[in-house]
């Protein structure tokens, strides 16, 4: 749907680290669907990104996903806040590959990051600004169903919060990358999250 290039050029036009090192020096962007209009779609209808290099050649894949929580947690809301919408932004050495929900491997929040906090139980996502809120909330960058070769349609229960990919084969190839890049430049991966919206 888009190009390397073209995410790499909205990054740094927000003032954001693009990672340009040799062999896995990993950049992973979410891209928020803006055509939504912040309703609650509950549906895989956002995008994460991952480009890097190997033997200098670009490497750059897309993945669909969910950047918002599902429909469930939307009205059925854990915290007394309000239910968490990961708020744009560069978070640095967010996440590390650690246990998800103690289960399997995915990457774990680490650093605090700044969610909007949504408590109204509607069908839109209220990002106001007033209403924002910082810390470790668990905002993991995980998977939908455990099946192989299963593609998730409906986000329900699989975020509250969470960036989530829909296809079980994407995250394998996803996780499979983090691996490797762990492996060059130790546990620790930054986390952008922007809007379709801004890409030109």
């Amino acid at each position: 749907m888009y190009t390397r290039e073209q995410i790499k050029n909205t990054v740094e036009g927000f003032g954001y680290k693009y990672f340009t090192g040799e062999e896995y020096d990993v950049n992973i962007i979410g891209i928020r669907n803006s055509e939504t209009k912040n309703k609650v779609t509950n549906r895989f209808d956002d995008i994460i990104t991952i480009s890097y290099k190997i033997d200098g050649e670009w490497q750059y894949h897309e993945f669909d996903c969910t950047t918002d929580p599902g429909t469930h947690w939307v009205e059925n809301v854990m915290n007394d806040k309000g239910v968490a919408i990961l708020k744009p932004g560069q978070y640095r050495g967010s996440h590390k590959l650690r246990l998800h929900a103690g289960k399997y491997l995915a990457l774990g929040q680490k650093k605090p990051l700044t969610v909007y906090r949504d408590n109204n139980r509607d069908s839109n996502y209220d990002l106001d600004e007033s209403k924002t809120d910082t810390g470790l909330f668990g905002i993991n960058i995980h998977r939908a169903s455990k099946y192989e070769g299963k593609k998730s349609t409906q986000v329900n229960k699989w975020s509250a919060g969470c960036q989530v990919i829909a296809a079980n084969d994407d995250w394998h190839e996803f996780l499979d990358i983090c691996q490797a890049a762990r492996e060059v430049h130790g546990n620790s991966f930054s986390y952008t999250l922007i809007e379709s919206k801004d890409i030109k």
